[in-house]
This record gives C-alpha cells, structure tokens and sequence, in this order.
C-alpha cells in the first residue's frame, strides 16, 4: 500500500519538503564567492553533484536568487568546499539569511585561505577545496542550476591515504529532511560486476 502525492495539487513548500525528505542523502557544497565589489560570501548548498568528469564540472542548485547566484553571475568564479563533521555548527552558521552584502566569513569568524587560480577565498579549515570557474547557468522554474569546471583542487595532507582522500578522515555531512543533518555512521565495499563474471541475481547465488 502506497499514499499517493500529486505535486500540482500540493503546494511548492508542502513537495519541496517530500523531495528533500525523500532525496537523501545529500552532499552539501560549501560555496564561497566574492561579489563585484569584494565582499566575500559563503553558503551551504545542499542540491549538489558531479555533472561531468572530462571535463570536470560540478554542478549546485540556488533555489531563488541568492548572494551566491549574483556573485557567480558577475564574477564568473567559486570555490565549492568540503563540508566536514566537524564544522557541522558553521556551516549551518552560514545558512543564515544574513543581509545582502554581509559577510559569512566575518559574521561566523570563519577563518579563510588565499585560493591558487581563482578570487573567491577558502575556507582555511575546509579539508578540500574545489576552485571553479563558471562552466554555465540553467534557470529551472525556481532554481538556477550553476555548472561550474574545476580549474584547481587543493586536499589537505591530513585526509589522504595513498595519496587518495578517505572517508575515514574526511567525515562527511549530508543533508537529510527538515533540520536533519547525516554523518557517516557505516561503510559498505561491494565491487562492480563484469558481465563476464556474472552468475545471476544476487539473491540466486
């Protein structure tokens, strides 16, 4: 037995709560901009993914027009940085619906690092760093969608195992419904299978 949802009959804020409820977990972009006239800005986005690999592009959603949006508009550039358990209290700081033209970094004491390629600062205690330079925009209804190819990525020492970022050691956030936020609580490998390989539906093996 399922209970049936009609977007057109409900309204954007009832479906936007059964989608963010619903799609979960979700990584969290960490976006940090600079506007024409130098302040600094800095937001978590929750509706982010990889769109392409060659080249690299990552992909968030502004849902409305925020200091975010303006900023990449006008300047062309952002830095998307890791959003780390332990920072789990500034970044929701972050969220805040501060003026515009207030600064997050200040406002949260959130300190920042110079980035190597593009403007827009890091956040010093973010273990990466994805500097991007404005790839494309997509307006979907009430959201724009900002395409953004990764120019430089700058990964902390202290998350690396061989060289490749652990799990372990970057503990992720995600987003989940309403005020719930996620952590890593238990990691599962399964390996992908050859068609070569295969033996049949896993419960038949």
């Amino acid at each position: 037995m399922r209970t049936d949802f009609d977007p057109a009959a409900m309204s954007r804020n009832e479906f936007y709560r059964l989608l963010t409820a619903t799609v979960v977990p979700r990584p969290i972009a960490w976006v940090s901009t600079t506007s024409a006239d130098g302040t600094h800005n800095l937001a978590p986005h929750s509706f982010f993914t990889i769109a392409s690999v060659s080249p690299p592009v990552v992909q968030f959603s502004s849902v409305g027009r925020k200091d975010t949006l303006h900023n990449v508009e006008a300047t062309g550039q952002f830095v998307v940085n890791f959003a780390p358990e332990g920072l789990f209290e500034p970044i929701n700081d972050t969220g805040t619906d501060f003026p515009h033209g207030v600064s997050e970094f200040e406002a949260a004491g959130i300190a920042t690092e110079p980035s190597l390629r593009v403007k827009p600062p890091r956040v010093a205690a973010s273990p990466v760093a994805l500097e991007c330079e404005v790839h494309s925009t997509l307006r979907i209804g009430d959201g724009t969608v900002v395409f953004g190819r990764v120019v430089h990525a700058a990964v902390s020492q202290d998350v690396l195992v061989d060289g490749h970022p652990e799990i372990s050691r970057l503990k992720p956030l995600s987003r989940l419904g309403k005020d719930e936020w996620a952590t890593v609580s238990g990691v599962r490998e399964i390996s992908r299978i050859r068609h070569a390989d295969w033996q049949g539906p896993a419960g038949d093996r």
